[in-house]
């Protein structure tokens, strides 16, 4: 089994890859096996609305001059998919919002290719908008129908500065708990 995250922060290796970090270490106890992609440095753009995707139905999108054909090929072939993304304004990046819009309406081209696939969500916060971001990646595993478990708490983790989150045990716990708790279900789902 596997499980890709997706980190949508512009910073690579902060707050928010640091949090993803933790729900692997649970993952890999578990004997899942876990891949970090991020977006950093990477241009992503946003849906075109061309409609290719649903009419050529070839798992792929049509704009082919970034990651996100190659994010939506790791997606398809994961047993699991993790979104995290800072806060921007009190929602996703648009790196990630842009990835969730494209791999969302390829897959459903497809005859829902991410259909009970587990998802989860993981959000990096200096304050206040987690949790409207959270929601934001909740929806595309939703309405993907995918299978989304809990944590004791909404999967965010809280710093400003490169590290801080570090800092912040409840998030650290959280994100733990989150993927003893993804590797619980993917273990019966798929094993």
């Amino acid at each position: 089994m596997k499980v890709v995250a997706f980190n949508g922060s512009a910073r690579k290796d902060g707050n928010t890859a640091i949090l993803v970090r933790e729900v692997f270490a649970a993952l890999e106890e578990a004997g899942i096996e876990t891949e970090l992609v991020q977006l950093a440095g990477e241009p992503v753009r946003g849906c075109t609305a061309c409609m290719r995707c649903m009419k050529e139905q070839d798992r792929r999108c049509a704009v082919e001059d970034d990651i996100v054909n190659e994010c939506i090929g790791k997606m398809d072939e994961a047993d699991g998919i993790i979104l995290a993304s800072p806060t921007y304004f009190a929602d996703v990046s648009a790196e990630m919002k842009a990835l969730m819009d494209r791999a969302g309406f390829v897959a459903m081209a497809n005859g829902g290719m991410f259909r009970r696939k587990v998802g989860a969500a993981v959000v990096a916060v200096r304050r206040g908008g987690a949790i409207h971001a959270f929601d934001t990646m909740n929806h595309f595993f939703f309405i993907s129908e995918m299978v989304v478990p809990g944590s004791c708490y909404w999967n965010v983790g809280i710093g400003l500065d490169r590290g801080d989150v570090k800092g912040d045990g409840e998030g650290l716990r959280t994100m733990r708990v989150l993927g003893e708790n993804m590797a619980w279900v993917m273990k019966r789902l798929y094993g």
